[in-house]
């Protein structure tokens, strides 16, 4: 159904996991989009015409011009993004009430889950000013559990929910970072299995080519100011 779309979507971005989701997806279900670049170490996710659209100021959003009914829809956070564009497409999330529940079990889990635990984990193992051990330790020790719990699932299986989803978009930008989290792959060998057949695919490839040149633009180690910026909580001046 995806060649129903008549205009492209405009997708609001910036290269980040979360980010990440969302061209994968459109690449995946290979609908017409343009980028528009959220700079979020410039603050650029506190514009007012980007509240709008996205009032807890975080990327990505949408725009799909050919929104229900044929009008204009604006959709933010990028579960409920993945969400729309797969009942829109008919791809990537079972229409049937039991696969579409074993979809969103692991979507959800990745979005109050993983995301928020290994997002933490790179903000205290590499980010924080002060290194702080007892938080180091919480969020790397409970990523690695998150890990082992994903490990477990892939075990029999190549895909998270059975085959090929949303859900399993939703996780590998913070899954492929494991690096950065402290986490030994070896480990995790279904894990590590199931990461080379994503990152094989060609539309992943695509999705994470997005923009990639910015996200080597910052140093967030390093630069204060875009520091002040996303973990500061507000816009640059």
């Amino acid at each position: 159904m995806a060649q129903l779309q008549t205009r492209p979507i405009q997708l609001y971005y910036w290269p980040t996991p979360n980010g990440w989701k969302i061209s994968i997806m459109l690449e995946e279900c290979g609908l017409p989009y343009e980028v528009i670049p959220v700079n979020i170490a410039k603050g650029e996710q506190f514009r007012p015409e980007f509240l709008a659209l996205s009032p807890n100021n975080k990327i990505p959003a949408i725009i799909d011009p050919d929104g229900p009914g044929g009008e204009p829809i604006s959709v933010f956070e990028s579960g409920a993004i993945l969400q729309y564009l797969g009942r829109k497409t008919g791809l990537f999330y079972p229409a049937d009430e039991r696969g579409r529940v074993e979809v969103d079990q692991w979507l959800f889990w990745q979005m109050a889950g993983l995301g928020p635990m290994a997002g933490q984990t790179h903000h205290f193992r590499i980010y924080a000013p002060e290194k702080i051990a007892y938080a180091i330790d919480r969020y790397t020790n409970e990523t690695h559990r998150l890990y082992g719990v994903l490990n477990k699932r892939l075990a029999d299986r190549d895909f998270v929910a059975g085959s090929y989803s949303i859900a399993d978009m939703a996780i590998l930008g913070w899954a492929k970072l494991w690096e950065r989290q402290g986490q030994d792959i070896a480990e995790f060998p279904h894990m590590a299995r199931w990461l080379e057949r994503m990152l094989a695919r060609p539309a992943v490839k695509r999705g994470l080519a997005v923009n990639a040149e910015d996200r080597n633009r910052t140093d967030l180690a390093t630069d204060k100011d875009a520091q002040k910026v996303l973990f500061g909580q507000r816009a640059r001046n």
